[in-house]
């Protein structure tokens, strides 16, 4: 979701206004995210909150927010 939004992890991370190592590990799945990262990131990424929320989004879901 990030990459089809042309966003860096830096980018992500700046507008999410988390660290940048946050989100390698939460794309690596080494990670557990807060309600409140979540909801950042959903913001950052103009994603609904449920979406990021479960654990493998369907392909439509997803393609929805490319």
């Amino acid at each position: 979701m990030r990459t089809n939004r042309g966003l860096t992890q830096e980018a992500l991370a700046r507008l999410a206004g988390v660290t940048r190592l946050k989100v390698i590990a939460i794309e690596a799945g080494r990670s557990s995210v807060s309600v409140e990262s979540h909801a950042r990131l959903a913001g950052a990424l103009g994603a609904e909150l449920a979406l990021l929320a479960r654990t493998r989004p369907t392909l439509d879901e997803l393609k929805d927010f490319q």
